[in-house]
């Protein structure tokens, strides 16, 4: 026989085992990687989906942490999974368009992987502790061009979107203010609170207990619009600090080649799942905010946001080990 003819033989019968693997998925448990430690805001979100989605799949949900190394470790345990529909992750703003921008090399390709619908959005605000000096933005501008490099600025680590907030802050306001990086938010939140540094970048879902507590003060957030849980706090541009948007987000992907049809059933079930007000509730009260996506949805916001990035990036010099 031909080779030609063998490789199509061969390429049929896969794709037709393909397809009678897709019709009987799921018919055992799916495994959800997230590339943080337990506990953490990633993984509450990602559990609280997980169980509400486990129903309309018929199977359990494992959750399984891998933290480490900027979720590059998260990420490429997805990437290198079977394509069987039986891994999938969650993917955030570092893992799809910080980090290409931020590694020389990486070992996963963001635009390789199955997208499977979008799952989070956490909006960034700028915060001070109660009794900062600062009251406005304008405050905080005022201040830093009159000492360049004498405000900090905590974030969570080199690379987080706390950070890349930060840097946009420096570019759009023409300002120079010190980066003080931590070893995660909780450790950086602690020193806001004490004043050891000035101001911070911090996400809604991380911020909202002390700024209900009224421990810090919102500034302004990195929203077009104002948040309807933080009513008074101003958005950038009303603080007059122009094309100013920043959150970190998280979607699900699943490794190159998923059948089209898992794909179909997990981005429908995860959209469904995301509006059930049980889920969409907890979500809420945690600060975070459902982002209801398509597969192909997701990708274009993913792609558009690492283009955005990446000009940040460059422009701060910014480069990661």
């Amino acid at each position: 026989m031909p080779f030609l003819i063998r490789r199509l033989l061969a390429l049929a019968l896969t794709c037709l085992a393909a397809g009678a693997s897709a019709q009987n998925w799921p018919s055992q448990p799916l495994r959800w990687i997230v590339p943080y430690p337990a506990g953490g805001g990633s993984d509450v979100v990602a559990r609280a989906v997980a169980a509400g989605l486990e129903k309309p799949l018929g199977q359990p949900i494992v959750v399984e942490n891998r933290p480490g190394a900027a979720t590059i470790i998260g990420a490429t345990a997805v990437a290198q999974a079977t394509p069987n529909g039986y891994m999938i992750g969650t993917a955030d703003s570092g893992t799809l368009a910080y980090n290409p921008s931020l590694y020389a090399q990486l070992s996963y390709d963001p635009q390789r992987f199955t997208y499977i619908g979008g799952l989070a959005q956490l909006p960034l605000l700028l915060a001070v502790n109660a009794q900062s000096p600062f009251k406005s933005v304008a405050d905080v501008i005022a201040a830093a061009r009159r000492e360049p490099g004498k405000l900090t600025a905590a974030s969570a680590g080199a690379g987080s979107p706390h950070h890349l907030a930060l840097e946009l802050f420096k570019q759009r306001a023409n300002v120079n203010v010190l980066h003080v990086p931590y070893k995660g938010a909780a450790p950086a939140i602690q020193d806001l609170l004490g004043g050891q540094v000035d101001m911070m970048f911090i996400d809604l879902a991380a911020g909202l207990p002390n700024v209900k507590a009224g421990k810090l003060r919102v500034l302004a957030t990195a929203t077009p619009q104002r948040l309807a849980i933080l009513p008074d706090a101003p958005t950038m541009a009303e603080q007059g600090v122009s094309d100013f948007t920043a959150y970190a987000w998280q979607g699900v992907v699943g490794p190159p080649g998923l059948p089209a049809a898992v794909v179909r059933k997990l981005g429908d079930d995860l959209a469904r799942t995301l509006a059930l007000p049980a889920v969409a509730d907890k979500l809420h009260d945690m600060g975070v905010m459902p982002m209801p996506m398509s597969g192909a949805e997701f990708r274009v916001y993913a792609d558009r946001e690492r283009t955005r990035w990446a000009e940040v990036i460059r422009k701060a010099g910014i480069r990661l080990e």
